[in-house]
Parts: structure tokens; sequence; C-alpha cells
């Protein structure tokens, strides 16, 4: 059975615009994604502190799911006015791709979500940076699933990204001793809740 894919969305909106924004998102795009054929979960959270404060999963049955015409027909330049409206702005980072390990999950339920994202690593990093992911968090107490996402998509390498669902809060996330050189290009580790 083929990867599931995934697309997942950091936003920073602006504080005065946070209620327009949580509009749009709960009344308008949730369910116009859902909509589209192949997207299975469409998930909102709220960062417990650190920026950015909104992060949106979406588990897609493949990655070509963002090509599809069903996809475009929603995205991109055939987004809605308030779409348009509200994505120009909030910052917006997007990481789209395959989930690598264990490829066949959905996003589930949990009380924590925490994501650490890895940066521009080449491909035999991207498997080392992952296993070692695998031993640090798959044992902590009150971790329900972890998945690894990789966005091929940057001319730099990819992007790893860990999802870590969780009953509680990671005691300790990671032992970064374990990552070697791929310490390196940990660039954010944040912790969400469900919106």
């Amino acid at each position: 059975m083929p990867n599931k894919g995934f697309l997942l969305v950091f936003m920073n909106p602006p504080p005065a615009f946070e209620e327009e924004f949580n509009a749009w998102y709960d009344t308008e795009h949730i369910p116009e994604r859902l909509a589209v054929p192949g997207i299975l979960t469409g998930l909102r959270y709220i960062s417990t502190g650190a920026s950015p404060r909104y992060l949106a999963i979406y588990d897609l049955a493949a990655p070509e799911v963002m090509d599809s015409p069903d996809y475009r027909r929603v995205a991109f330049e055939n987004s809605s006015p308030w779409t348009k409206r509200v994505t120009a702005r909030a910052r917006v980072q997007r990481h789209a791709g395959e989930q690598r390990y264990p490829g066949d999950r959905i996003t589930g339920g949990a009380a924590r979500v925490t994501v650490m994202r890895f940066r521009a690593l080449s491909g035999a990093a991207v498997g080392t940076t992952s296993d070692a992911v695998r031993r640090c968090v798959e044992e902590q107490r009150g971790v329900r699933q972890l998945r690894i996402l990789v966005d091929s998509s940057g001319a730099a390498g990819a992007d790893l990204l860990a999802v870590v669902e969780a009953a509680v809060p990671l005691s300790d996330p990671l032992d970064l001793s374990a990552l070697g050189e791929a310490a390196e290009a940990l660039d954010l580790v944040n912790t969400y809740t469900p919106f």
C-alpha cells in the first residue's frame, strides 16, 4: 500500500485579526478542504506557548492529492476571496509531501501534539534523523503515535517533520546528542493542543 500524504500548515495571524482568521478556518477553509476527494482529515491546533501560533494537519490518501484537479479547483489562484484576504494577512508556512513512517496512519486524538522540524536534509540524513527521532520519542510516557513526514520540495534538501501525538506533554522530546549532525538542522520544536 502506498504511503499517505500530508499537508501541514503553520499560521501566525496578527492578534487583532484572530477572530476573523478562526471564523474563516472553521466555517470555510476546513469544510472546503474536506470536500476534496483524497483529503481524509483536517484538524486544527493552537500553540501552548511558542510561535507559530496555529497548526493545521491534513492527512491525504496519497501525496498526489495536492496536484489533483479537485484540489487545484479550490487552491492557489482559485482560492476564494476570503481565503486570499486571510492568507495575505497571516504568515503562512506550508509543508506537503509523504508520510515516511509508519506510512499509513492518520492523525489521531491527542491532548498534545509536538512538531519537530529539521530543515534541508540530504537523502541519507532523512533516514538517520528519522531513526534517531524514533529512538528518542517512541518509548516516552504518554506517546500515542509518532509520524515522520517528509517535504522534498525544497531546493536545498528535504524538510523532515516529526509529529508526536501524546496524552501528556513530553518530558524530554529529543536527545540532541543522538542526532549527530542532523541536530544542526533542527529549527522548530513546538507543542500544540487541539483547537
